[in-house]
Parts: C-alpha cells; sequence; structure tokens
C-alpha cells in the first residue's frame, strides 16, 4: 500500500505547478494534503478512481486538510473531537479493516513563539487522540507536524533553537508522542542520513542549497513497524515550500 503526504501550501497554486501530474505519477493508494487553503469544490481537480475528504478551516484561504483514496473507508471523522481544536480543519482519520490512516497539519507556534502555548496544549490533545485510536486498530498519522525532531532533521541546528518547530518544549512534545507506541518510519529505515529535509524557506534560495528542515512525517504505530518497506522524501518534486514524503506497507491493504 502506497501512501503519499503533501503540504501543498495552497493546492489551487500547486495545481499549477505540476501538482497532477505527480498526483497521477506516483500512482498512491492514498494521497493526503496539509495546508490546503481551500473549501470544497474551489479547486478543479477530481482524479478518477479516488473518494476525496476535505476538513477547511472556518478562516478562508487558511489552513486545511484534505486525502484522496481509492479504497472506500470504514468511517470519516474530521477533527479530534475537541471545540478549542477543530477550527482550523486541521486533522483527517479515515479508518480502514486493518489500520486508521490519520493526516494532520500541526499548529505552527508563530513568530517569537507566540503560539507556542496553544501548540502544547494542541499536541497533549492530539497525541491523547492518537493512543485512544491505537488502542482499536494500527495507526499510521502523517502531516506537516512542524517540527524537527533532532539535531539530524535540519540544517542549522545551533543557530534554530529558540526558533519555532525546533523549540525544546515541541522537540520533547515528538519524543513524548513518540514514547507512547509509535515510530517515526523515516528514521526507521534512514536512522544516519543527514541532509535530507521537507521543507524549505523561500529565502536566501535556501532550497537551492538544501538548508532546509525534516518536518513532515509517517509515524506509524509500534506493532506495524514490520510492514514498513518504503519511508522516503520526495525532495526532487516542486510545487510548494514543502516536498512529498512517501510510506509503503506490506500486508495493510
Amino acid at each position: 500500500m502506497r501512501l503519499i503526504s503533501w503540504n501543498v501550501n495552497g493546492l489551487r497554486a500547486c495545481l499549477t505547478k505540476g501538482f497532477g501530474d505527480y498526483f497521477a505519477d506516483i500512482n498512491a493508494d492514498a494521497f493526503c494534503l496539509q495546508e490546503t487553503k481551500m473549501q470544497p469544490g474551489q479547486a478543479d481537480f477530481a482524479p478518477e478512481g479516488y473518494e476525496q475528504y476535505f476538513n477547511s478551516a472556518e478562516k478562508k484561504g487558511y489552513s486545511g486538510t484534505a486525502i484522496f483514496t481509492r479504497k472506500q473507508p470504514l468511517s470519516v471523522r474530521y477533527g479530534i473531537g475537541i471545540e478549542e481544536h477543530d477550527h482550523e480543519g486541521r486533522v483527517i482519520t479515515l479508518e480502514y479493516d486493518k489500520f486508521y490512516l490519520v493526516t494532520v497539519y500541526t499548529p505552527n507556534s508563530q513568530r517569537e513563539l507566540t503560539r507556542l502555548e496553544y501548540r502544547m496544549t494542541w499536541e497533549d490533545a492530539f497525541a491523547d487522540f492518537l493512543c485512544e485510536l491505537d488502542k482499536v486498530k494500527p495507526v499510521v498519522v502523517c502531516g506537516d507536524m512542524n517540527v524537527a525532531h533532532k539535531e539530524i532533521d535540519l540544517k542549522n541546528p545551533k543557530t534554530n533553537v529558540r526558533n519555532a518547530g525546533f523549540t525544546i518544549e515541541e522537540r520533547d512534545k515528538m519524543t513524548a508522542l513518540l514514547s507512547r507506541g509509535f515510530v517515526d518510519s523515516f528514521r526507521l529505515l534512514h536512522p544516519d542520513e543527514t541532509d535530507r529535509y521537507s521543507w524549505w524557506s523561500y529565502m536566501m534560495k535556501a532550497r537551492e542549497r538544501n538548508i532546509g528542515w525534516r518536518i513532515d512525517y509517517f509515524l506509524v504505530s509500534e506493532r506495524i513497524a514490520p510492514n514498513v518497506k518504503v519511508a522516503d522524501i520526495h525532495d526532487q518534486i516542486l510545487g510548494s515550500d514543502h516536498c512529498p514524503v512517501i510510506l509503503e506497507l506490506e500486508g495493510m491493504e
């Protein structure tokens, strides 16, 4: 089973930059999007053979997630069931026979860390949500989780310690989530690989120079870690300030 996750930084814009070609070429069973920045029906994209699910923010042109899937899910859930956290279209959960697929666009702590306190509340609530699902069946969670977990996950760790996405607080929340029974699939297969990133600033030719951050993930429940056959980053694909990440699972169809 092939799964793709991509923060498209505006689906309508990404569609003008080759999104459709990549979507067709990669032939995914499920394709998860973050930061769609749109309401359903605002983009002319309806690939044949795929069901589509959108969770849009109440604020127009902001945040939002979507999933295109070949296999019709047993159930679909939008948000995490907590009023405080369910206005920005950040989570979609599809239930399949053998696992849950969750796509997430984690809130950014913002410059000057103005939203760090909210981010910490979100992290705890979202981790609890995933763990409740995991009690029922294994979970695959993907998306822009807005944190570079370890120093190996960004180009310049020393100069970014108190910047959003690399604070101790955010990194500790990722550590805590993994400790509750989840595995970072990319590091499972590429434990020591350096200079592999999924996001680059638009400034200072950062992508051209590969000055980036790995903040897009596929996490899986520990008990299905042996099913992970491919976990990689398609850093050659343009169209957004993020690039797609891929997960291939065996025996989960």
